[in-house]
Parts: structure tokens; sequence; C-alpha cells
């Protein structure tokens, strides 16, 4: 059987048809375009975590509550800052390898093992309230309600975890392909019912009780001769916007789901492993060759697309004020009119962006590959 392992940063030359290990056939990015800049980025603050997620691929995002910034590095330290000043407020060192991001949320901080170990601190004090033993690994962000812990390991299981005391609660395992990315779609969490997509191309909601499922969709259909060709991965998290669920999938579409009575409103076919952003009737996508596209919410049409930006291995697009931002693996913010999608600032980091980007309240976090936790506005 085929390794269930094949790094996101070698997607582009996948899609290509251009070597996976490098030499002459390997694409170079897209170099950066000048344009008058419309605005400017304007550090907050910034606070140094550790080492950060470094080189390698990790999902490792920052989370935020209503007045804390947590984050942590790929050798297991975990820091919470002030979300206002960026003081630090406390530091724990776990002392083992990390691969996922940092869930938060009901006074807790989660963070999983390479071993795939999940660890709970208490969000007021780092204290460790709790530890748990999954059985594979955790590439993504554990998530939280009040009353259980969400992960999503990369076999293809689901587990739910009671947020006080670490018990598993349920489980659902899903059927893997022989070959996908390396990488999970986050699932979203609610009050009653969890909502994640699969890595066989398909989109569940579960029961937050019993696990049990509620209803399923196909959001990807294999297609195609070889394993590559049919790869249909669900890696972005899925995005509940104006009561309607948007999912994107790898080599597959992009579709909207009324999650009431589990009805496609409608489907859209474009390639994309990265989570979804909206804001002023828009869907904003960072497609697998890194064009970003803006689709109308309730039609799916074309709103506008750019491509300047190809290849560059973009985050996830987030939305500020009037504005549609995304990181490239360089270091590089870029952020771009919400209305016809070009260019109105860029921000140098001086280190990759590889995790995504979280807003609150206007302001944009961004946890760079070498540690820096930066907070920045668009003015």
């Amino acid at each position: 059987m085929l390794k269930k392992a094949l790094l996101i940063g070698l997607t582009a030359s996948v899609l290509s048809g251009c070597s996976l290990w490098g030499g002459s056939d390997e694409i170079e990015p897209n170099p950066l375009v000048d344009f008058t800049a419309e605005k400017q980025f304007v550090v907050k603050w910034s606070a140094q975590v550790g080492d950060g997620p470094g080189k390698a691929y990790h999902q490792m995002t920052p989370a935020i509550t209503s007045d804390r910034v947590f984050a942590a590095d790929r050798e297991g330290l975990v820091v919470a800052v002030d979300k206002t000043t960026g003081k630090s407020l406390w530091k724990t060192d776990l002392d083992v390898a990390l691969t996922a991001g940092t869930g938060a949320g009901a006074d807790r901080v989660v963070v999983v093992g390479l071993s795939g170990d999940v660890y709970c601190l208490s969000a007021a004090t780092g204290e460790i309230l709790w530890q748990h033993a999954l059985s594979s690994e955790v590439v993504s962000e554990p998530q939280l309600n009040n009353q259980i812990v969400v992960v999503q390991q990369i076999n293809g299981v689901i587990v739910a975890l009671n947020g006080q005391s670490g018990q598993e609660v349920w489980r659902y395992e899903s059927q893997m392909p022989r070959l996908t990315l390396r990488g999970t779609s986050a699932p979203l969490v609610a009050l009653d019912v969890t909502l994640a997509g699969l890595d066989n191309g398909k989109f569940v909601a579960l029961d937050n009780n019993t696990g049990a499922v509620l209803w399923e969709q196909n959001v990807s259909v294999a297609e195609g001769r070889s394993e590559l060709e049919r790869m249909t991965d669900v890696d972005g998290r899925p995005l509940l916007f104006e009561n309607v669920i948007y999912v994107p999938s790898f080599q597959g579409e992009l579709i909207a789901i009324n999650p009431y009575n589990a009805q496609t409103v409608w489907k859209k076919k474009v390639s994309s492993f990265k989570s979804l952003a909206a804001d002023f009737g828009n869907i904003y996508l960072s497609e697998a060759n890194d064009h970003v596209q803006a689709f109308d919410a309730r039609s799916a049409a074309s709103v506008w697309s750019q491509n300047q930006l190809e290849y560059r291995r973009l985050t996830a697009p987030v939305v500020s004020g009037n504005s549609v931002i995304v990181g490239d693996k360089e270091g590089y913010l870029h952020a771009m009119s919400q209305i016809d999608g070009h260019f109105v600032a860029r921000y140098d980091t001086n280190s990759g962006l590889t995790g995504d980007m979280k807003v609150s309240d206007g302001v944009v976090y961004a946890l760079t590959d070498s540690g820096r936790l930066l907070a920045l506005t668009l003015k």
C-alpha cells in the first residue's frame, strides 16, 4: 500500500506534471509584482514563540480568545500573550515535539504531540489539566466547545474527548484512500454537531453526543487513472457563512450545502486544500496553484481572480476591513481589494508563513516559521 504522505509543498509540481523531487523542471514561484500601495500593514506588537514551527510542513496556527492569543512551537513550548499588548502571560514547556496548531476555548488550550498525545492546559495558568493518547498523528488544530475536544487524525479517525477529563466520548472512522495529501481538515465544532471533511472526498455531520452520522455528502469524486489523479482530499476547514456551509476539496469542487436538509445549493469546479474566508457576500479561496479566487456566495459566479501569486505556496485567505489577505512561503503578506482583487498592500515578515492566519476585531495574527507571532492592522 502506498504510504499516506505527500507533502503539500510539492503540490504545485504534482499538478503541473513536473518533478516531485526537484531538478530543472521544478516550478518557481511567480516573482513579486510592482504596484502602488493604497494601504500599509502596521505591526501592533510581536512576540517570540520559541523556535516556531520551522520549515517542515506543519499546520501550526495561533488560537484567539476574547483577551488572549495562544501559540506553540515544534519543540513543545506553549505560550499565552495578552491580545492587546502582546505581553507574555505564561509559558509551558511540554518537552515533546508538536505537529498541530493550537486550539482554545472554554478556558482550555489544547495541542497535540507528534506521537498523538493530546495535551489540555488551563488557559489561565498554562497548567496541564489532562493528557490523552491517540492512535495516530494529528496535523490540524483541535477544535473545542464547552463539552468536548474534537481531533481529526491523519488515519481518517475523528475522536471526541471529554473537555473536563480527557476521556474518549466517541470516535468516527472513515475509509482511507491509498494516497492523500499530508494534511487534514480541522473540523467545525458547534454546540450539537461536528462537521468534518475527509480524505476520501466526503463531508460528514456527526452528533456531538454520540458521534452518529447525521448526514454525509460526496464533495469530490475520484477521477483519473493514476493514484495522483484520483486524490480528492477535503483538507480545508469548512466555513459556515450566512447559514450555508462551504466546503473546498483538492482536485474536486467547492460545494455549498444547506446544513438543515443536507442538500447541495451549488457546486463549482475548483481545486483547493486550504480553508476559506467570506465577506461582502463573497467566498474567498486560495487555489491549489495559488490563484486567489472570489465567488458569489449565493450563485457561485466568479467575482474576480488574482493569478499573480501563482505557486507562491499561499496560506488560506483571511478578511480584514475591505481587504482579503494571504501569506506566502517566502514570508510576504499580500492584501487585495475585496471588490476586484487588485493589490493594496504588502508586508515582509522576514520569515516563511506556512500556518494559516487568524483575524479578530480587524487585527491579523500570524505565526511565522521562525516563531515570530505578529499582530497587524491594515490602514
